[in-house]
C-alpha cells in the first residue's frame, strides 16, 4: 500500500501552505474589522493569486486553469482553508460545470473567468427551494428564439463580486426539464434583491437577485435543456469534497493553536495541558481530525486518480463533507473552550473558525442531505462503498 505523498504533491502542498500564511493570513485581521476587504487589499490579493499560479486549480491549462487533479486541488484547498474570514475564496474557481459549455461559451465566460477577468457564481437556492432542488420555482419560456427568465435567487454565494451567473431553472416549470442558463448580472431584468448579514464572516457577500423577465438565446444554455440537475449534482461533488478539505485544513489549525496556548496557559502554577481534562480534549481532537483526513485523502485520491466514476464520486462525497464538517465543528468548539475567554473573543482566530466553520453543515447540501445520500447508496448497492477498500 503506497501511502506517502509524491516528492511534487509535496512540493504544491508547500507552495499552498506558504500562499496562505504569506498572502491570506495577513489579511484576516482587516476582514474580520471591516466585513471584507477594501479594494486595495483585494486587488493585491488578486494579483498574488496570479503571481501565485494558483487560478483556477480546477479547470484544463488549454482553458486557462492549472490543470490540477481533484487529489491536487485538496492539497491546496486544505491548506486554504486554515484562514479565517472565507479568504480561501479570495484564488477563483469557476464552477465545474463550465467545462461542459461550447467553445463560443468557453470563450465569453470560461476563459475569462479562469484568467480572472470575470467571475461566476452559482446560482439555484430559493426561499421554497434548499434540499429539494425540484422544488426550484425560477422558469424559462421559450418564445420563438428567446428565453424568458423569471424567479429569486437566495444565498447567491459571491454574487457581489460576480459578473455572470450560473442559473439553475426549470423550463416551463417542469422539473424533469432542469436547465442552466449562463446570464450576465448587466442583462436587463437581473435586480439586486438585498444583501442579508450571516453570522460569519466572509470576504464576499451572498445576495438576494431578482430575475424578472430576464431574455438570452439559445446560446445561453449550458449543456442542453433537460440536462441542469446533472451539471449541478457535477458541481455539488466538487464543491463537497472541497468543503471536506478546509474543514480539515480549518481543523487543523484549530488544533495547533488550541495545542501551543494549553502549553503557555498557567492556572494553579501549571500550564493546563498538564490538566487531564484538556489533554483529553485535544487527544479527542486529534483522533477525530486524523480520522476525518483519512478519509478525505482516500476519497480525493479516488476522484483523482483511482478511476472512480461519477455515481462511486457521488456517494462517497456526501459521506466526505458530512464527516468532515462535523468533525470540524467539533474540533472548533473544544478549541474555544481550551482558550476560554479568549476563544470568545473576535480577534482571536478560533472564534472566527468556530463561527465560520458552522455554514459547512449547511451549504452545498446540509448535514441531514448527506445521510440521505449515504442511505440511498445504502439501500441500493449495499454497504461496500463505505466499507470496502480500493483495490487499483
Amino acid at each position: 500500500m503506497d501511502l506517502p505523498l509524491s516528492a511534487a504533491d509535496r512540493e504544491l502542498q508547500q507552495k499552498a501552505r506558504d500562499f496562505t500564511d504569506q498572502v491570506l493570513v495577513p489579511l484576516e485581521d482587516e476582514c474580520e474589522a471591516n466585513d471584507g476587504l477594501t479594494p486595495e487589499s483585494h486587488a493585491a490579493a488578486k494579483q498574488a493569486v496570479l503571481d501565485w499560479e494558483f487560478h483556477a486549480i480546477n479547470h484544463a491549462e488549454p482553458d486557462g486553469g492549472r490543470g490540477h487533479d481533484l487529489f491536487e486541488q485538496m492539497l491546496v484547498e486544505e491548506q486554504w482553508g486554515r484562514a479565517t474570514g472565507a479568504l480561501w475564496d479570495i484564488p477563483w474557481r469557476p464552477s465545474i460545470p463550465l467545462a461542459s459549455g461550447t467553445e463560443e461559451q468557453k470563450e465569453r465566460f470560461l476563459r475569462p473567468a479562469c484568467r480572472g477577468e470575470r467571475r461566476d457564481a452559482y446560482a439555484i437556492t430559493e426561499e421554497g427551494a434548499g434540499s429539494d432542488p425540484t422544488m426550484v420555482e425560477t422558469s424559462a419560456k421559450r418564445d420563438r428564439d428567446v428565453w424568458t427568465i423569471t424567479g429569486e435567487k437566495w444565498h447567491v454565494t459571491s454574487g457581489d463580486v460576480a459578473d455572470f451567473f450560473l442559473l439553475h431553472t426549470h423550463v416551463e416549470g417542469d422539473p424533469t426539464k432542469a436547465t442552466i442558463f449562463l446570464v450576465d448580472r448587466d442583462t436587463p431584468g437581473v435586480r439586486l434583491v438585498r444583501t442579508p448579514k450571516y453570522m460569519h464572516t466572509f470576504v464576499f457577500e451572498h445576495p438576494i437577485f431578482a430575475f424578472e423577465g430576464v431574455r438570452v438565446g439559445d446560446d445561453r444554455i449550458l449543456g442542453e435543456v433537460g440536462r441542469g440537475f446533472e451539471l449541478t449534482k457535477d458541481w455539488f461533488v466538487e464543491e463537497r469534497l472541497m468543503i471536506g478539505a478546509r474543514t480539515v485544513g480549518a481543523a487543523t489549525r484549530a488544533l495547533e493553536l488550541s495545542l501551543d496556548f494549553a502549553k503557555e496557559r498557567r492556572q494553579f502554577g501549571r500550564p493546563i495541558v498538564d490538566f487531564q481534562a484538556v489533554e483529553f480534549m485535544l487527544a479527542d481532537m486529534a483522533a477525530e481530525l486524523m480520522a476525518a483526513k483519512s478519509m478525505l485523502y482516500r476519497v480525493c485520491w479516488q476522484a483523482g486518480r483511482g478511476g472512480a466514476d461519477r455515481k462511486e464520486l457521488h456517494a462517497m462525497a456526501a459521506a466526505v463533507k458530512l464527516v468532515c464538517s462535523e468533525t470540524a465543528g467539533r474540533v472548533a468548539d473544544e478549541a474555544v473552550q481550551i482558550h476560554g475567554g479568549r476563544g470568545y473573543m473576535r480577534e482571536h482566530p478560533v472564534e472566527r473558525l468556530w463561527r465560520e466553520l458552522r455554514v459547512d453543515r449547511i451549504w452545498e447540501g446540509t448535514s441531514e442531505i448527506q445521510r440521505v445520500v449515504i442511505g440511498n447508496e445504502l439501500r441500493k448497492r449495499g454497504a461496500d462503498r463505505y466499507t470496502g477498500w480500493p483495490t487499483e
